[in-house]
């Protein structure tokens, strides 16, 4: 079993302007520079072997910030990177949102379905569970890692995962447990 840590990356600028990112390179705000700290503190007697995050800055930021000083390694990892909204890259949120029962398998405008960020996300999983069965790792991405999450440590269905509204919590961390025989049996749907 893998017991994996998952906490979104902290507020950047465009989060703050009400624009979705996508692979936009965006930073963090400096609210949430100062959240990094605090996630830090919410993770600090959690026994970790390795942090995994997105290779977009607001995420890596928040992973160097947030594990600072507890020695361990930071991993980027571009599968955990947010929805490429194509074209609707920085549009506002609630547009892009909008969008999302529409995009589970139709991919955005020059960019990906929900079903192709699943794909990605399975891969990743399944890599880091070849290395790190049995252990606790940490995971800093973006909306689509915790979708992907939710699939693969789940199988909820992706017409539930875009129906749910995004869960917000005071303390952002939540803890999945994945089993190598489950992501091997589970398959993306048609």
């Amino acid at each position: 079993m893998l017991t994996l840590f998952y906490s979104p990356h902290m507020t950047s600028v465009d989060n703050e302007a009400g624009r979705a990112s996508g692979h936009a390179d965006i930073p963090l705000s400096a609210a949430g520079l100062k959240q990094t700290s605090e996630l830090g503190q919410h993770y600090a007697d959690q026994k970790l072997e390795a942090i995994f995050h997105s290779d977009l800055q607001r995420a890596t930021t928040t992973a160097q910030i947030a594990f600072a000083g507890r020695n361990l390694q930071l991993i980027p990892d571009a599968r955990l990177r947010e929805y490429d909204y194509g074209d609707m890259t920085q549009y506002p949120v609630a547009q892009v949102e909008e969008e999302f029962a529409r995009r589970i398998r139709q991919p955005f405008p020059n960019g990906e379905s929900l079903l192709q960020v699943v794909k990605r996300m399975g891969a990743f999983l399944r890599d880091v569970m070849r290395e790190y069965d049995g252990k606790s790792v940490g995971v800093i991405g973006h909306r689509a890692t915790r979708y992907g999450l939710l699939y693969w440590s789940s199988a909820t269905s992706l017409e539930e995962i875009v129906n749910t509204p995004w869960e917000w919590r005071e303390v952002p961390i939540w803890r999945y447990e994945l089993y190598a025989q489950d992501l091997e049996k589970l398959t993306l749907p048609a």
